[in-house]
C-alpha cells in the first residue's frame, strides 16, 4: 500500500485549513445563492454554530481530530435534525451546496466524488418528510 493509499480524507483535503474553508463556503453559499433558499430556510440566520459543528463532525469523520464526539458526544445526527423539516428539496440542496463549495475550494476531484458520495448518504438519511 502507498503512502497516497493511507492517506485519510480529512489529510487528502489538507487538513484542518482546507475543511474549514470548506465548510466556510458551504455556508455562505446556502446564505447567498437563490438555489438554496429552502435549505436556508431550516437553519437559523446566524449559522456560525452550525458551521463550527459540521466543521467538528466533519473533521472526526473524515480521518482527522474527533471534536465533535469530544466536546458535544454522539453525533445522533438523525435524531438531532429530526425538528427540522428536511424534505426531498433541502436535501438535494444541502448535497449540491456541499459539492459547489468542493468545486470552488478546490477539492479535488477524485476526493470530492468520494465524498459526494459520503454526503449524499448522510443527507438521504437525514431526510424525514416526503
Amino acid at each position: 500500500m502507498s503512502e497516497a493509499d493511507q492517506l485519510s480524507a480529512y489529510d487528502a483535503l489538507g487538513g484542518e485549513p482546507a475543511l474549514r474553508a470548506m465548510v466556510a463556503r458551504f455556508y455562505r453559499l446556502m446564505a447567498s445563492e437563490p438555489g438554496f433558499a429552502a435549505l436556508m430556510a431550516v437553519h437559523d440566520p446566524d449559522t456560525s454554530r452550525a458551521e463550527q459543528r459540521l466543521f467538528e463532525f466533519l473533521s472526526g469523520r473524515l480521518g482527522g481530530p474527533d471534536l465533535y464526539i469530544q466536546r458535544h458526544g454522539h453525533p445522533r445526527l438523525r435524531m438531532r435534525h429530526l425538528p427540522f423539516a428536511i424534505g426531498p428539496t433541502e436535501r438535494d440542496q444541502w448535497v449540491a451546496c456541499m459539492d459547489q463549495a468542493m468545486r470552488e475550494t478546490g477539492v479535488h476531484d477524485v476526493v470530492r466524488a468520494l465524498l459526494n458520495e459520503f454526503f449524499t448518504a448522510v443527507a438521504a438519511n437525514m431526510q424525514n418528510r416526503d
